[in-house]
């Protein structure tokens, strides 16, 4: 990180030639109360060898997946990287390289983009899928501007809970569309289909769907998509793209956009962040789509080359003609995706679904077996399942700290949400842990 010293005679000429007279003037804009009172409470001055041993005290303080066995999910999974993922990604060409989107991007990129896309449109059954975007929820964002853009309507129907962090995230990018939400929850948080077939009507620009949805349970995907088709609204699925390890493809239940958060494909949680966003979509949609698109063509002298084919952001071509103006690819975050795919491989993707529902199974089998615990939601599930306690799950998750676990998630924090414990299963649980885990919450049994 650069150090940038600026005595009080610096910050007044800067203060000066912005026009304003103080630091309060120039940040009024901001409440007062989020304003930090007072001073920063800084230790006495330190040489660089102090300051270095003091900040690496304060980070080993930091509660993470490496310290504690993690049953967090969500959204974003404790799941195993091989070592050459992070190998590739810090190369410097890669690491240090000008953010990827420009036409003139080396081959090498373009070649990681073009790879990055057929291996998408290889789990996800679609025809088309874009260089990346930033993250889950901005890709389902995307997808409703494109289905707007698409039939011009403005009513969307969301088929059953979707994960809370990407609700608010598309219906803040989508206010300015003044696009409208209706969800259609049953009880249990899945879908109402009854429900969703009379709030679905010529008028509806798309049904969206998660599978599996957040509390990890499969939703009625071919049906819903007969729903939404029936009255030809565009049909958008949420998908846990290592579930499609063992999951039928959105392509197998007709979804026309398909978006993902890239995170569990070789990212790691990094405290919630940055991640990759994933699109695709059916070649119909492809002039509509976000993003760029690598292709594969031949040079003059009959070599092959990759190319730049798609381009839509309002940087490149005419502002009124724009579909996106997404600004970058989270290049290094694709590469390491790509890298995770190619290593994985069909079967390695395969093996680690079928791991972490296994294990989900075992673990909710077990916890069931203690009085006062029991399932929320007694339909299938994947990786995630929600548990009723005996007590606030609030209490268990910070007891469970003390014990060297990450419990999992308590989702009366959301106010849309069932009220209980999110418990989470990846391919890096081991029996021990697990077991372990379920003698910790007898303690609380009734």
């Amino acid at each position: 990180m650069a150090f940038v010293p600026n005595i009080e005679e610096d910050r007044k000429k800067m203060l000066q030639t912005i026009g304003v007279n103080s630091i309060n003037e120039l940040i009024k804009v901001i409440p007062e109360n989020v304003r930090l009172k007072g001073d920063l409470n800084l230790p006495e001055k330190l040489s660089e060898y102090e300051v270095y041993r003091y900040i690496l005290e304060l980070s080993s303080r930091n509660i993470t997946a490496s310290t504690h066995v993690c049953f967090m999910g969500g959204g974003a999974y404790d799941r195993f990287i091989p070592s050459i993922v992070q190998s590739i990604i810090e190369r410097p060409e890669f690491r240090t390289a000008y953010t990827p989107y420009q036409a003139e991007v080396s081959q090498g990129t373009l070649q990681t983009m073009y790879e990055f896309q057929s291996m998408i449109c290889n789990l996800t059954g679609m025809d088309v899928a874009n260089a990346s975007l930033y993250d889950g929820a901005s890709a389902l964002a995307e997808a409703c501007l494109m289905s707007h853009a698409h039939n011009r309507k403005t009513h969307f129907l969301i088929a059953g809970t979707i994960n809370p962090f990407f609700k608010r995230v598309m219906e803040t990018i989508c206010s300015g569309r003044e696009l409208t939400f209706e969800y259609i929850i049953a009880s249990d948080g899945t879908c109402d289909l009854e429900k969703l077939k009379n709030a679905v009507n010529e008028q509806t620009s798309a049904v969206i769907v998660q599978h599996p949805n957040p509390y990890g349970t499969l939703e009625e995907v071919h049906k819903i998509g007969q729903i939404a088709h029936n009255s030809n609204a565009l049909y958008i699925a949420i998908v846990d793209m290592i579930s499609l390890g063992i999951l039928e493809a959105p392509s197998e239940y007709d979804a026309d956009i398909t978006v993902a958060e890239g995170q569990p494909l070789g990212i790691p949680m990094s405290f919630g962040g940055p991640y990759l966003g994933i699109f695709a979509c059916k070649k119909d949609f492809v002039r509509k789509m976000p993003g760029r698109i690598a292709g594969i063509t031949v040079d003059a002298d009959g070599n092959r080359a990759y190319v730049l084919t798609l381009q839509t952001r309002e940087q490149q071509i005419k502002r009124e003609k724009a579909t996106s103006n997404i600004c970058t690819n989270q290049g290094l975050f694709m590469l390491a995706a790509t890298v995770y795919m190619s290593i994985m491989g069909k079967n390695g993707i395969k093996e680690v679904a079928e791991q972490s529902l296994y294990k989900a199974h075992y673990l909710a089998d077990n916890i069931i077996k203690i009085p006062g615990y029991r399932l929320s939601i007694q339909k299938p599930f994947f990786c995630d399942f929600l548990v009723e306690t005996p007590v606030e799950p609030s209490i268990i998750i910070n007891d469970a700290i003390n014990y060297g676990f990450l419990a999992g998630i308590d989702t009366s924090k959301f106010p849309e949400c069932k009220k209980g414990l999110l418990i989470s299963v990846t391919e890096k649980r081991t029996k021990e842990e697990m077991d372990n885990f379920v003698n910790f919450l007898k303690k609380f049994a009734e």
